[in-house]
């Protein structure tokens, strides 16, 4: 039985790659990214194998990668693929299976059908990647209730970027959902700087199974 942990994000560009780096290091698992979209400046997988320690062969192949930097639904009309959701079963891992989602929870992927849809399938439980930024507390509460509206569980809410107290606890009480910790925003960013910075920042109890 496949026990994995899913990464989502309250928007794109929220660090939810740099997260499940950390997160996949920290747990000695594995790693995948069941729909990539976009490969000439590199995949989120290239970014894992680069930041999280893991052997190559942890960082395990998507089951879509699309040419086009665009919304996967987009990205495949555009390249002529058809995404088919029986091909999205998650791949086995004899160890904690760390799933990154593409962009936010309700990114389209063929049709009608929503990454939201597939997680709600799986039933794994999720963590969402937040902002610290101005916004946050609306785009991480928007997502938190479109979890719950499917019945898919949450492990918590990780945040991304410099302290910002009051938001990060508002977030957290009004959603009913842990704070896991958050990361800040490292420069340089590499494996060694990741890793010292997300064990300082997250405890591994936090995602025992």
């Amino acid at each position: 039985m496949t026990r994995a942990i899913v990464v989502t994000a309250t928007d794109t560009d929220v660090g939810k790659t740099v997260f499940s780096a950390g997160l996949a290091g920290m747990l000695d698992g594995c790693y995948w990214k069941p729909v990539q979209a976009g490969l000439a400046d590199g995949t989120d997988s290239d970014t894992v194998r680069r930041l999280s320690g893991l052997p190559d062969d942890r960082v395990l192949p998507e089951a879509y990668r699309l040419e086009t930097p665009a919304s996967p639904h987009h990205a495949a009309a555009i390249d002529n693929v058809v995404i088919d959701p029986s091909l999205l079963a998650p791949p086995p891992c004899d160890r904690r299976l760390v799933i990154e989602g593409a962009g936010g929870l309700l990114v389209p992927l063929a049709g009608g059908l929503l990454f939201a849809d597939i997680f709600a399938g799986w039933r794994f439980e999720t963590v969402v990647v937040a902002r610290t930024a101005l916004g946050t507390i609306n785009h991480s509460l928007l997502t938190i209730e479109a979890l719950r509206a499917r019945d898919i569980p949450i492990l918590g809410i990780a945040f991304i970027g410099d302290p910002q107290e009051e938001s990060e606890r508002t977030i957290a009480a009004i959603g009913g959902v842990r704070r896991l910790g958050r990361l800040p925003r490292l420069d340089p960013l590499d494996a060694g700087t990741l890793t010292a910075a997300f064990a300082a920042a997250f405890s591994p109890e936090d995602f025992a199974p």
